[in-house]
């Protein structure tokens, strides 16, 4: 398994797209119940615990960049491999990927379930299943190009939705926020940690940086991608505050989606229908990323043709789909998916840091840095 890889140039995507490839991966189904759960850590002062949980994302992000620059042109399956040999280096990739299709069946778990709730309460889980995964196979059988288009244009259209909120915006109350900073520093830390499951994908540079054309423009698009998701999910939990009395959160389970309800039109009286068939442009672009992910990953380590990895993950996620069906399930998988995801994506990469950098100064007088 080669170290550093070289990528043709009909593959290669050019930096800017790096924008839309971490805000598109972040902004799934997360970040419909977040302020849910924050505010039941951190209470009325939830959207510092935003703050803080950006603050540290950008932390990683830096982290990342840093161990990334130390190679020519190189992944993070490279990376451990060179770090901690061919077979240890293997399993910490195998990880990776196990960790990418846990959070793309709990992707799919929860939109199935939003759908049934809100729109179609007796279709069967499979359908739904099938249908999105018809559409991420589709895309991701394109490769890394088709994939990213696709984030870029269903992005455009998914964004639209935020004219939407003005009208929640002008009945929030203003003294469901006081008395402001009354929560302790533990319990912002501990809203900060529950945005976890919203965060998830920032790996993503980890695994499609080699792809960029490039390198030296990729960190500003990469930090203003997690600037806007982090915004969003900021907005989402300011306006769910201000919007609802502290009661209402213990009694809803997507307060982003119920905002919508409040919204209506003349021609459309439950707005909040369109909303969730709507958020299927935030849920593919997640999907799609993740699925190529586990594909080129799986290609990358053990080189299984992608196409193969492909269906194979399409008809597990199909089968498994079909069997789990009550909503405690998906909420334990997504709070288990959320506690391993905190430890390999936001405290791994500061931890592998400064593995790489020493073993990369003590090869400097060898004459082989890179």
């Amino acid at each position: 398994m080669e170290i550093n890889i070289k990528i043709k140039k009909s593959l290669r995507i050019r930096a800017f797209q790096l924008f839309f490839i971490m805000l598109g991966i972040q902004t799934g189904v997360g970040i419909l119940g977040a302020p849910r759960y924050i505010f039941e850590k951190s209470h009325h002062d939830a959207w510092v615990s935003v703050l803080i949980a950006f603050v540290y994302m950008l932390i990683v992000l830096w982290a990342m960049f840093l161990i990334l620059s130390q190679y020519e042109n190189s992944d993070i399956f490279g990376i451990q491999v060179d770090i901690f040999g061919k077979w240890f280096g293997k399993f910490l990739g195998t990880i990776y990927l196990f960790c990418f299709a846990a959070e793309l069946l709990s992707v799919l778990l929860s939109y199935i379930e939003v759908i049934q709730v809100f729109i179609y309460p007796s279709i069967p889980p499979y359908v739904m299943a099938l249908l999105l995964l018809i559409l991420t196979v589709s895309t991701v059988s394109g490769g890394i190009r088709v994939v990213v288009g696709v984030v870029f244009i269903f992005l455009l259209l998914a964004l639209s939705i935020l004219s939407l909120l003005y009208d929640p915006i002008s009945r929030m109350e203003i003294t469901h926020f006081l008395p402001m900073f009354d929560a302790s520093f533990t319990e912002l830390l501990k809203g900060a940690k529950t945005t976890t499951y919203t965060f998830l994908g920032l790996e993503i540079l980890f695994i499609i940086y080699p792809f960029i054309d490039n390198k030296q423009n990729a960190k500003l698009p990469a930090y203003l991608g997690v600037s806007a998701s982090a915004f969003l999910v900021l907005l989402a939990t300011v306006i769910s505050i201000g919007y609802y009395s502290p009661y209402d959160f213990d009694t809803m389970k997507w307060p982003v989606l119920s905002i919508f309800k409040s919204v209506s039109y003349s021609f459309m009286e439950r707005f909040d229908y369109f909303v969730v068939i709507e958020w299927m442009m935030h849920v593919i672009p997640t999907m799609v990323l993740l699925m190529w992910a586990i594909t080129y990953g799986t290609k990358r380590l053990y080189a299984i043709p992608q196409k193969t990895t492909l269906y194979v993950v399409a008809i597990c996620l199909l089968l498994i789909s079909s069997f789990i069906k009550q909503s405690y399930k998906i909420e334990n998988i997504t709070n288990r998916i959320s506690e391993v995801g905190f430890w390999i994506i936001f405290v791994y990469p500061i931890v592998l840091l400064p593995i790489v950098l020493i073993k990369k100064k003590r090869q400097k007088p060898k004459g082989s840095a890179n």
